[in-house]
C-alpha cells in the first residue's frame, strides 16, 4: 500500500484534480448537448435484465484508460496547449475526412462536432504515454553509446514513416482531385522530412497508432464511423493516428515557439521539454 501511495503522490499533481475535472465536465456536455444519440445508445441496454452482457467495455476500457492517463503528472501550462492543438488538429482531420468521403459518421454530418472533443483528450493521453515510453528507453538503453541509439532510431524513423507515406498515398489516391487531400500530403511529407527528433517523434507515432487502433476498433465495428473501404479498422487508420500525434506535436513546439516571444504569454505557457 505505501508503495502505491508514492506512486499516486508522484503521479498526481496539483493540476491533476484540474483536468479531471475538466475532463468529465467535457463528458457531460457532450451528453447533455448531444442527449438523443446518448439515448440511442443506452436503448440497447436491457437493464431489467442480464445488463452487464450489453455494456460496452471497449468503450468504457478505453475511457477509463484515458482518465487515468492524462491525470498522469498533469501540468496545465503544457496541457491547455496540447489541449488547443488537438482541438484545431483534430477539426482539420475530420473535416478532410468527411468532406473528402474517405469515412462517414452514421449521424451524416460532415464533421460531427461531437467527436471533436476526442482529440484533444487523446492527445493529452498519447502525450503521457510518449513520455512514459521515452523515460523507459533512457534508463534502459544507459549502456548503450548515443551516437549508436541515434542511429538506430533513425533508422527506425525513416522505414516506419517512408511506409506510412506509401500506404497513405495507396488509401487517398480516390480523392487525389480534392485539394484538401494534397494539403493533407504535403504536410505529411515536411512533417516526416524536417525531423527535430527522431526518438520522441518515432515514440509519439507509436503512442499515437497504439492508442488509435483501439478508438478505431470501437468506432468501426460498432459502425459510429465507417471508411470506405469498409475495413474494421483499416490499417491506415490506425497509423494514421501517429501521423496525426506527430503533426499536433510538432504544431505544438511551434507555437510554444511564437509564445517565447510574447512576454506575458511566458507567464502562462512553458515550452515543451522536446
Amino acid at each position: 500500500m505505501t508503495l502505491i501511495r508514492n506512486a499516486l503522490k508522484h503521479l498526481w499533481t496539483r493540476d491533476s484534480s484540474v483536468l479531471l475535472g475538466g475532463f468529465f465536465v467535457t463528458i457531460i456536455l457532450i451528453l447533455y448537448i448531444w442527449w438523443p444519440l446518448a439515448q440511442e445508445v443506452l436503448s440497447y441496454i436491457d437493464w431489467n435484465g442480464a445488463w452487464w452482457l450489453y455494456m460496452d467495455w471497449l468503450l468504457l476500457g478505453v475511457f477509463l484508460f484515458m482518465s487515468i492517463t492524462i491525470v498522469a503528472r498533469a501540468n496545465l501550462k503544457t496541457d491547455v496547449l496540447i489541449v488547443f492543438v488537438g482541438m484545431c488538429g483534430g477539426l482539420a482531420i475530420e473535416s478532410w475526412g468527411t468532406q473528402t468521403n474517405l469515412w462517414h459518421y452514421y449521424t451524416a454530418e460532415r464533421p460531427p462536432l461531437w467527436i471533436i472533443p476526442a482529440w484533444p483528450i487523446a492527445s493529452l493521453s498519447i502525450d503521457r504515454i510518449t513520455r512514459f515510453l521515452n523515460a523507459t528507453i533512457e534508463r534502459v538503453s544507459k549502456q548503450i553509446k548515443p551516437t549508436i541509439l541515434h542511429s538506430l532510431f533513425s533508422l527506425f524513423y525513416w522505414l516506419t514513416f517512408v511506409s506510412f507515406l506509401t500506404l497513405m498515398l495507396v488509401f487517398v489516391s480516390p480523392t487525389f482531385d480534392k485539394s484538401y487531400t494534397w494539403l493533407a500530403i504535403i504536410l505529411c511529407i515536411l512533417l516526416i522530412a524536417t525531423p527535430t527528433n527522431y526518438r520522441f517523434a518515432l515514440l509519439t507515432f507509436i503512442a499515437g497508432a497504439g492508442l488509435g487502433y483501439f478508438l478505431e476498433l470501437w468506432g468501426t465495428t460498432r459502425e459510429c464511423w465507417i471508411y470506405y473501404t469498409n475495413e474494421k479498422p483499416p490499417l491506415f487508420a490506425v497509423l494514421a493516428h501517429g501521423m496525426a500525434a506527430v503533426a499536433f506535436w510538432r504544431a505544438g513546439l511551434l507555437v510554444s515557439m511564437v509564445l517565447e516571444k510574447i512576454p506575458i504569454s511566458r507567464k502562462l505557457f512553458v515550452r515543451s521539454e522536446q
